[in-house]
């Protein structure tokens, strides 16, 4: 059980030599239909649990990280397995402050549907978005998208990581 009383959910690569659990609910779940992410990962999305770095613990394995370009030139810097090489996160923007969980390498995916489809103006044309669902062309602000709870979240961690530092 995590601190707010959720069950942790685990995941890993294809091969199963790097496994890590996350201890806490995601923050938001980003779908995102930029080029970017459908290059990187050879389909027509990506879906990321946003979660803070330290909420995620490796369990099991070495995983190797990979610097890879991105649209904004700032680049990112992937978490994947050197056996298989399954990509199993992401870190950029808020730097190592907050993975990008590969939704399709926990366990239960289907426990992390998208709070929010982002870079729809690039999204495939037969990639339908269901009705109701928050969409948005480019990005957004995060203070009209993400739950109020998870900027709370967020915030904390923010200030104890300074804290610390």
């Amino acid at each position: 059980m995590t601190e707010t009383g959720e069950s942790s959910i685990e995941g890993g690569c294809a091969c199963k030599a790097v496994r890590y659990r996350m201890h806490a609910p995601a923050l938001i779940v980003h779908c995102c239909h930029c080029t970017w992410c459908q290059r990187e990962t050879g389909a027509s999305f990506a879906l990321n649990a946003m979660i803070e770095a330290e909420r995620v613990v490796l369990l099991e394995g070495q995983p190797e990280v990979i610097n890879t370009p991105s649209d904004s030139g700032a680049g990112q810097r992937v978490t994947r397995c050197p056996k298989c090489k399954i990509a199993l996160w992401s870190n950029y923007g808020d730097g190592d402050l907050v993975r990008f969980v590969r939704v399709g390498t926990l366990d239960e995916p289907g426990r992390f549907p998208p709070d929010v489809h982002i870079f729809t103006e690039s999204k495939q044309p037969w990639v339908v978005i269901p009705s109701g669902q928050r969409a948005v062309a480019r990005f957004y602000k995060r203070d009209e998208v993400w739950p109020k709870s998870s900027i709370e979240r967020l915030s904390a961690y923010k200030a104890k990581r300074l804290a610390s530092a």
